[in-house]
């Protein structure tokens, strides 16, 4: 009878425990994070959510799936969410046209051109007259540096002399593994990919800007707020990067994590798990806003120069506050 009785002592404990952790997670600020519903920050939120990082640091969040990258900023604009993750570029250009949009660096990951190896593809140059499949169209900030730097290496913009296929990364990747395309500029995860299937990368995009005389860390993707929101939930939006900065963590040091991912990240062998867990870990920022403000700068001015105003509108440098200073972060 007695340890009849202790064993319910047990359970009501554990559920008044359980229960007083629902109420007091209730009652944490909620914050709306639009994501790409089969995009890499997924990853992370899913880490996050699995560990109970946000409420551990004094939020709620709570995950708004997006279709289209497109469908995200319409709802960080409609004010259907509250932060998303996006480009700077595209912050740039909306500070240049009066909104207050602001971006605190989350990867630095990037892609590169991957090409087969039965291609006889063994530098940039050998690109002359090839079709190289492009994903992101014809602004896609990847291509667009990668024209630059046709113009810095070759004298001649690689628009002029490569042949450029756009199209959709699954496309491209089924593509080029069917031999159909002698090479691709994808983004980061699908080239992790193409790598997994024995392709071997020619030239990534941080060769690239090294090639065009750009230094540091830089941070392609950030979550992205706007300034008079970030005013009124400071302590939340902290909440949110904490959370955000210890998720990295955690995939960064345990392999046993990735496997828990495996179902998310769509990893059909280890091969495949392998390439996309180093490269999301590769991809992890090094330093805080400031230093890749600085580097940003001088992207900036290439991606301006290559894109013209349909990239960058009535911009002609970085917009002030483009970057979201956070009070002690590293310089």
């Amino acid at each position: 009878m007695l340890r009849c009785i202790t064993r319910r002592w047990v359970l009501a404990c554990a559920l008044f425990t359980h229960l007083t952790l629902a109420v007091a997670a209730n009652e944490l600020p909620t914050l709306r994070v639009g994501a790409l519903q089969y995009g890499t920050v997924m990853w992370s939120l899913d880490v996050m959510q699995r560990h109970g990082l946000a409420e551990q640091e004094g939020v709620r969040v709570e995950v708004v799936p997006m279709a289209l990258k497109e469908s995200a900023a319409v709802a960080l604009q409609g004010g259907a969410v509250d932060v998303i993750v996006t480009d700077w570029l595209w912050v740039a250009r909306q500070r240049a046209e009066g909104r207050d949009y602001t971006f605190v660096p989350y990867s630095r990951a990037v892609g590169g051109v991957m090409v087969r190896p039965d291609a006889g593809v063994d530098s940039f140059a050998d690109l002359r007259g090839r079709r190289l499949g492009v994903a992101g169209g014809a602004l896609d900030k990847s291509w667009l540096l990668l024209r630059a730097y046709g113009r810095k290496t070759q004298g001649v913009d690689a628009a002029q002399w490569v042949d450029a296929s756009f199209a959709a990364p699954p496309l491209l990747n089924a593509l080029m593994l069917r031999g159909e395309l002698p090479a691709t500029l994808n983004f980061w995860h699908y080239a992790a990919r193409l790598r997994a299937g024995g392709m071997r990368e020619l030239l990534g995009i941080d060769e690239v800007l090294r090639g065009l005389g750009v230094a540091g860390d830089l941070p392609m993707l950030g979550w992205v707020f706007r300034d008079a929101w970030a005013v009124e939930h400071g302590a939340a939006l902290e909440g949110l990067l904490r959370a955000s900065t210890r998720a990295g963590q955690i995939m960064r040091d345990s392999d046993v994590e990735w496997q828990a991912l495996r179902p998310l990240v769509r990893a059909d062998d280890d091969a495949t798990l392998t390439a996309l867990r180093d490269g999301f870990r590769a991809g992890i920022p090094l330093g805080g806003a400031a230093r890749a403000e600085g580097t940003a700068q001088q992207v900036f001015r290439i991606l301006a120069e290559v894109g013209g105003a349909e990239l960058v509108g009535s911009a002609t440098a970085l917009p002030p506050g483009t970057f979201h200073h956070r009070e002690g972060e590293p310089r």
